[in-house]
C-alpha cells in the first residue's frame, strides 16, 4: 500500500489535494462525511454511511424491521447488503427482544376472574411435563407491532410438526400480564384440555361352545343326557321283593313281557322268588 501526503483544499472548497511523494502524482479525495468520520475514528459511523450509500434502507429503518420481528437474514435481503453489516445495528435490538420475552414469562395470564397466581412460564412448563414435551427445546421470543403492543411467541417443535402459541405482553406491576391470542396459546394455558390417549385393546367376539358328552354309543348323534324322572316303559329296573305269607296260597298273576325292542326279557315272579332260571324265551 503506498502512502499519500495532504497538499491541501482544492479549490472547490470540497475535496482535499493528495500526492504521491515518490512520483509526485497528485490525488483528488471528496471531503464528505466518510472522511470526516475516518479522520475521527467513527468507525460505527462509517459503517452505518456504507449502508446509507449502498441501500435504500437506513440504519433506523433497519432497527425497526428487526424490532418488528424479522431476523438478521431477512433485513439484509431486502436491504441489498451482507448479515455482517446488518447486524451491527440489529444486535441491540435483539437483546431488547430476548429481554422482553424473558420479562413475559414472569408476568401473569390473565383469567376470567383475574390474573393467575402462576406466572406464564410456570403454567407453560406444567402443560409440557402434562404432554410429555421437552420444556427445555422450547424457545421464547418477542417483537412489537405496529400498535405499539409486545407479542411473545413460544415455538417447540413436536413429532415433525413445528407449533407456535402468541400472547399479547403488557408490562406492569408484579410481572405484568398476557394474554392468549390464538388456539395454541389458550390450551397450553389450560393444562386439564388435554387428556392422554387411552389404549383400547379389541375383545374377540364370544364363540358359542357346543356340549358334546363323550359317550361309547356308535351313533353320538342321538344319544342324550340322563332324565331326572324315570321312564315308565323302562321294564329294567329294579322289581320291588314282595313278601308271602306262608299260610296264605298267594298266587301272583305272572305279567307278560312287554316286547320292546332293543330291551332284555324280565324273568317272572317265579324265577325271581325260586331263584329258577327260565326256559322260557
Amino acid at each position: 500500500m503506498r502512502a499519500l501526503r495532504v497538499v491541501g483544499l482544492h479549490e472547490d472548497g470540497k475535496s482535499i489535494v493528495l500526492e504521491d511523494p515518490a512520483s509526485r502524482t497528485r490525488f483528488l479525495l471528496p471531503a464528505d462525511e466518510r472522511l470526516r468520520a475516518a479522520a475521527r475514528g467513527d468507525i460505527a459511523r462509517l459503517g452505518q454511511i456504507e449502508i446509507e450509500l449502498e441501500s435504500q434502507m437506513r440504519p433506523r429503518e433497519i432497527q425497526q424491521r428487526i424490532r418488528a420481528g424479522e431476523s438478521v437474514e431477512q433485513v439484509a435481503a431486502s436491504a441489498g447488503v451482507s448479515t455482517q453489516r446488518v447486524e451491527r445495528y440489529a444486535y441491540p435490538v435483539l437483546l431488547e427482544r430476548s429481554r422482553t420475552a424473558e420479562l413475559a414469562q414472569s408476568a401473569h395470564p390473565v383469567r376470567e376472574d383475574g390474573p393467575d397466581v402462576q406466572t406464564l412460564g410456570e403454567v407453560v412448563a406444567y402443560s409440557f411435563g402434562v404432554r410429555g414435551h421437552d420444556y427445555s427445546q422450547a424457545t421464547w421470543d418477542s417483537w412489537k407491532g405496529d400498535d405499539g403492543r409486545w407479542v411473545v411467541v413460544l415455538r417447540w417443535k413436536a413429532g415433525r410438526s413445528d407449533n407456535r402459541a402468541h400472547w399479547a405482553f403488557s408490562p406492569g406491576a408484579h410481572g405484568g400480564t398476557v394474554t392468549a391470542l390464538d388456539e395454541n396459546a389458550e390450551v397450553l394455558l389450560d393444562p386439564n384440555a388435554y387428556r392422554a390417549p387411552r389404549t383400547v385393546r379389541a375383545l374377540e367376539p364370544a364363540r358359542e361352545t357346543e356340549f358334546q358328552p363323550t359317550l361309547d354309543s356308535a351313533e353320538p348323534e342321538r344319544a342324550q343326557l340322563p332324565s331326572a324322572e324315570p321312564d315308565p316303559d323302562d321294564d329294567t329296573r329294579e322289581i320291588p321283593r314282595v313278601p308271602v305269607d306262608p299260610d296264605e296260597d298267594a298266587t301272583v298273576p305272572e305279567p307278560r313281557p312287554k316286547a320292546k325292542k332293543n330291551h332284555p326279557i324280565v324273568p317272572s315272579w317265579e324265577d325271581v322268588l325260586l331263584g329258577v332260571r327260565s326256559q322260557r324265551g
